[in-house]
């Protein structure tokens, strides 16, 4: 489920305790995603409006060169 989550192999190795990560993959390799992700995006140029998506489910992904942070949440 964190796989599913994060979909960062070494953040799950990491999150899971493996020193090894064949011992991760093996979890991994159980998963079956039935379909491709879907995102809802959303952007903020304040912190209000960041507080604002945070609070309504989204999760922050990064900041554009430009200041306009960006936002996303599953359907």
């Amino acid at each position: 489920m964190e796989y599913a989550k994060a979909r960062d192999i070494l953040y799950v190795m990491r999150f899971l305790g493996h020193k090894n990560i064949k011992n991760t993959l093996l979890y991994t390799q159980l998963i079956k995603f039935e379909k491709e992700d879907d995102f809802y995006c959303a952007t903020a140029k304040t912190s209000n409006e960041a507080k604002e998506l945070i609070e309504s489910g989204f999760e922050y992904v990064c900041t554009t060169p430009e200041n306009i942070m960006l936002f996303r949440k599953r359907k």
